[in-house]
Order: C-alpha cells, then sequence, then structure tokens
C-alpha cells in the first residue's frame, strides 16, 4: 500500500508541473490564483506534501485538468 501512495504523490507532482509549465504559469502565479503561499506550491511539486480537497479542486479548475489525470489514475 505504501508503494501505491508514493506513485501517486509522484505522478501528482511530475503532472502538476508539467500543466503549470504547460499553462505558462510560475509557482508563484499559481499559488496566488489558488489562495496559498509559494513555499505551500511548491512543496506540492516536490513531492513533499499535497493539497487539501480544497486546494486540489482550485488547481483542477485554474489548470482545467482532472484528478484523474493529475493522479494519473486508471479507473
Amino acid at each position: 500500500m505504501r508503494k501505491e501512495i508514493l506513485k501517486l504523490t509522484e505522478n501528482f507532482a511530475k503532472n502538476l508541473k508539467f500543466e503549470r509549465v504547460s499553462a505558462g504559469l510560475t509557482q508563484r502565479q499559481l499559488a496566488d490564483k489558488i489562495g496559498i503561499t509559494t513555499q505551500s506550491y511548491q512543496a506540492y511539486e516536490a513531492g513533499i506534501t499535497m493539497p487539501t480537497t480544497e486546494n486540489l479542486l482550485k488547481i483542477c479548475l485554474v489548470l482545467q485538468v482532472s484528478l484523474d489525470y493529475l493522479f494519473n489514475l486508471k479507473i
């Protein structure tokens, strides 16, 4: 189970950065759009912490992506 959680975290961090860069946003700009500090956002991309449910939804709305895409879920 632990390996699965680590893989989801890695997928999220990688896909989050890819989508942010593709959208032409800096870390600070995306952090501002979802209402968090740049340091908190950087921790998401580094895979150190995970966003709250509310912030996950905000990220999806800003980047126009789905949760299953960000986590690379196969449903």
